[in-house]
């Protein structure tokens, strides 16, 4: 057909690659049914550390098809491989090169576009926190703005609030760090 999509793809760098210093917080309540697996994640061996690396693709993949269920402003899933994801495009496409829509640390909403802005927001931490779940790095830097509608990007490190020590912390990190973004710009 003459039909077009275009599609976001996003590669992971393999455990080779990556730094995992910073991720325990993010991993503790997520298990592996293999205790093999358990015990490499734990002593970040390479095994355990390519182990972590498919964890964040799979769980990043899995987190979208949930939350696009919910009707929740993220991107659609499309494809998983072992280290490449595809999801839909967010942006303009109507021209000759696609144009991303751009992160919400980067646009200047007028007043009453940004506390429409921010009531979207809530609605989305508010349906995220009731499911149990929280971003676990949500910042302006990982919310795109398109035709007025927000779209939250980047779901690898979520996190289950229940089961995870540091979930309520992780929910209150993601629900400051946009609350601040929000006053600064002129939200009272």
């Amino acid at each position: 057909t003459d039909r077009v999509s275009t599609m976001a793809a996003k590669r992971y760098r393999n455990g080779d690659h990556r730094l995992f210093h910073r991720d325990a917080g993010y991993l503790e309540g997520r298990r592996v049914r293999k205790s093999r697996e358990m015990r490499a994640m734990a002593r970040r061996t390479d095994f355990g550390k390519q182990v972590i690396a498919g964890q964040w693709a799979a769980a990043e993949f899995d987190a979208l098809g949930r939350l696009w269920e919910l009707d929740l402003p993220v991107p659609y899933p499309v494809q998983l491989d072992a280290s490449e994801m595809l999801m839909s495009f967010v942006g303009d496409t109507s021209g000759d090169t696609p144009v991303a829509a751009p992160r919400l640390v980067s646009t200047r909403p007028e007043p009453d576009l940004l506390a429409e802005l921010f009531e979207q927001l809530r609605t989305a931490i508010l349906t995220l926190a009731h499911h149990g779940w929280s971003h676990g790095d949500l910042s302006p830097y990982n919310v795109l703005l398109h035709e007025e509608r927000l779209v939250v990007i980047d779901w690898p490190q979520i996190v289950d609030v229940i089961g995870n020590p540091q979930g309520f912390d992780f929910l209150e990190r993601d629900a400051t760090t946009m609350a601040a973004w929000f006053v600064r710009k002129g939200l009272d």
